[in-house]
């Protein structure tokens, strides 16, 4: 920010606005600069910031850092009332009648991000997140003047509590520093993320700092140096140029470390330079120069004048070894190049000479914003839009090919699943492989820039779970989780109709599709197949459904029912002491149990070959010796069985009849691992002793679809954490 005094009042005076303003759009209203200034600073009056300032003060600062952008009117006046709806009197309407509709329009646009609590967690942030975006996609310079807003807002952070800070630095990380990288706004991406880091990470800042320090110390301020070598480069090959140089900032510096496990020593690129030329020809004569001169490192070379990025941005980067081997990194374009690259959207707006200035490398701000909107329709899951618009934002781009020679913009680390879906959904929910240059290659393999992928495809295939692990793109995991979740509908409903027509058999009833129907009303779910979907996803049971239809029958059917943990179920138990299974084990009539005493549980009852009594051998004085009651043959008692069966159709739906048939009523079913050829259940089933469930196992091994029957029983040493 160019240094201008504040008057007496601590305010930048209106003059020193209005002139910046007119040194570059000498058509500009400074008449209405003024009445929007004096209108905001008379709602403000009386209001201060955390650090006594007049509050004021902050719309003005906001409206000088986007005159240094050299933006339009409309614009700078939004900024000056940013704040105006949400902290004092003024309405949508007194705006739009003084300033017009336009600047009203951005204003509301403001406050509504503004209001969004962005560093809430999970769907609440996501969903948040959405609607920001919708509501930049309207017009992005509602998001110019809420970055312009969140960077003065950081500049003057240390007047917030601690807490605070940490907050707001951690939002400004995760959405807003990104949101200006994506926008082309790489000096304010460079300053948030500095100033959010020395926030966060202040010890980590310092010691990059310091070793910055003392490599100056050792070796000197090389920066003039190699630009003075570059120059001379320069000027054998005839090329007229400005060079200059810098360091990495220090965030960028430890991102690097991090990303690659490298210590500062080995890092190869902490020097940046820059070669601004007249043209694009200059471009190409310089960087002829500048790998003629110096050895450039294999690798470290893009090319993003002829394969742009998506948000406009163009330039050569070459790191070459320079002086004493230094390993540099050169930027090399064109003087309109770098102000897209410099300000990004914000070249869209901005004026010279008085005139909007038509930058011809200055792309669309519409275009991503809109693009990004438009791919995830309002029914599309919260948490996967966030996920996917990070990941639009973090990653650098590689550029592959269709065997038609169309171009795919895919994102660094992108597989051939990821390209298959930037192509079209139906191509990637069917792929089966990839040819990458002609070869066959696994799916998982990473794409690099200017190869040319060919996706096999076959009719009926459809995504896999693992595929979520192989993508990085937001529309492929997007894609690849919505086929699994319908799938796994489809799943749930064809159990739960087996469920349905198995419970309400016993009651000497029917799964019409009426009572389906009805039961979705009373459930208060929008149709059928919701009821069958909870059925199968084990959010209700079989008694469920026959309550919500037929409660009176429940007790008149003898329908098995959960016993209360509280009631006497086993002899043995001192007065007062109340008992409950061990969830390791799940003991049942017709086994011998034994009682482990745990403070704050009460007595757990345990199979008494259960392996996890083995971690209560030295403390004898907790056992207690139990027997099951009279009686108990007439209750139910939870049991796991675990059943691999064939992957046909039929087979599950088979295996929950067979169960229902022998009256064990299913409250639970796991797909533990599935195969292509079979698939692991994990069933918890309610049965009455030992001989019900060996009937149940027996009955199940003579299937012939059904390769292993067995009960499943997992260790634990809960109970032995808890302590005595």
């Amino acid at each position: 920010m160019i240094p201008v005094k504040p008057g007496p009042d601590g305010i930048i005076p209106v003059t020193s606005l209005t002139d910046l303003v007119r040194s570059y759009n000498p058509n500009s209203s400074s008449a209405l600069l003024a009445e929007a200034y004096e209108y905001g600073r008379e709602m403000h009056s009386g209001q201060l910031r955390s650090s006594g300032e007049p509050y004021f003060s902050h719309p003005v600062a906001v409206a000088m850092l986007l005159a240094e952008q050299r933006l339009d009117d409309a614009t700078i006046i939004t900024a000056l009332l940013h704040d105006t709806i949400e902290d004092t009197g003024s309405t949508y309407g007194a705006i739009a009648r003084r300033f017009g509709e336009e600047i009203a329009q951005l204003v509301d646009g403001v406050t509504k991000l503004t209001n969004l609590e962005l560093s809430s967690v999970e769907n609440a942030q996501a969903e948040n997140f959405r609607k920001l975006l919708m509501a930049m996609s309207r017009d992005p310079r509602v998001l110019l003047v809420k970055l312009a807003d969140r960077l003065h807002n950081m500049r003057t952070i240390r007047h917030l509590r601690p807490e605070k800070q940490a907050r707001k630095a951690r939002e400004t990380m995760e959405i807003f520093a990104p949101l200006a990288g994506r926008m082309g706004m790489q000096w304010m991406r460079d300053e948030l993320e500095d100033i959010g880091f020395r926030i966060l990470n202040p010890e980590a800042r310092k010691s990059i700092i310091r070793r910055f320090v003392t490599l100056r110390n050792d070796s000197g301020d090389v920066i003039p140096k190699i630009t003075e070598d570059i120059r001379v480069a320069l000027d054998q090959a005839g090329v007229e140029a400005v060079v200059f140089g810098r360091e990495k900032k220090p965030y960028s510096v430890w991102r690097k470390m991090e990303e690659r496990k490298e210590g500062f020593s080995r890092l190869s690129d902490i020097y940046g330079f820059r070669i601004i030329t007249d043209s694009v020809a200059d471009c190409y004569t310089a960087l002829g120069a500048v790998h003629r001169r110096w050895t450039a490192v294999p690798g470290r070379f893009k090319d993003y004048i002829s394969q742009p990025k998506s948000n406009g941005y163009r330039s050569i980067h070459t790191t070459v070894s320079g002086r004493d081997g230094k390993r540099v990194e050169v930027q090399i374009r064109t003087a309109e190049m770098h102000a897209v690259a410099e300000t990004g959207v914000a070249a869209h707006w901005s004026y010279k000479d008085g005139e909007r200035f038509e930058n011809p490398f200055a792309v669309d701000p519409f275009q991503w914003l809109r693009a990004i909107t438009e791919r995830f329709d309002g029914n599309e899951d919260s948490s996967d839009f966030l996920e996917h618009v990070k990941l639009e934002m973090f990653t650098d781009h590689v550029f592959c090919f269709t065997p038609k020679g169309e171009v795919v913009n895919l994102p660094k680390g992108a597989t051939p699943i990821d390209f298959a879906y930037a192509i079209h959904t139906r191509i990637g929910d069917s792929c089966v492989g990839a040819k990458v240059d002609g070869q066959r290659v696994p799916l998982w393999t990473k794409l690099r820039n200017g190869q040319q992928v060919t996706i096999i495809r076959a009719e009926g295939q459809r995504p896999q779970p693992s595929w979520e692990d192989m993508v990085v793109t937001g529309r492929a995991k997007s894609a690849i989780r919505r086929s699994i979740r319908g799938e796994q509908r489809a799943t749930q409903v064809r159990l739960g109709r087996e469920i349905a027509r198995v419970s309400l058999e016993r009651v000497g009833k029917k799964a019409t599709d009426k009572a389906l129907e009805t039961a979705a009303r009373r459930l208060g779910l929008e149709e059928a197949d919701d009821v069958l979907a909870r059925l199968g996803g084990a959010e209700m049971t079989g008694k469920d459904l026959v309550a919500t239809l037929y409660p009176e029958l429940i007790r008149e059917a003898g329908l098995p029912r959960t016993p209360d943990p509280k009631q006497s179920v086993v002899i043995g138990l001192g007065s007062g002491q109340t008992a409950h299974p061990a969830p390791c084990c799940n003991p049942i009539p017709g086994e011998r149990i034994v009682g482990i005493a745990v403070r704050g549980k009460g007595v757990v009852i345990h199979a008494i070959d259960c392996a996890s009594l083995v971690a209560y051998e030295d403390t004898p004085d907790r056992w207690i010796d139990l027997r099951w009651a009279e009686g108990n043959a007439h209750a139910e008692h939870m049991v796991r069985i675990e059943v691999v069966m064939a992957n046909d159709a039929g087979v599950l739906g088979r295996i929950c009849t067979l169960l229902g048939e022998h009256r064990a009523n299913i409250t639970n079913i796991v797909f533990a691992d599935r195969k292509p050829d079979f698939y692991r259940l994990l069933i918890d089933a309610e049965v009455r002793d030992m001989e019900h469930l060996t009937h149940i196992l027996t009955a199940l091994e003579a299937d012939s679809d059904v390769a292993e029957a067995r009960r499943y029983r997992a260790p634990s040493t809960e109970e032995a954490a808890a302590g005595g």
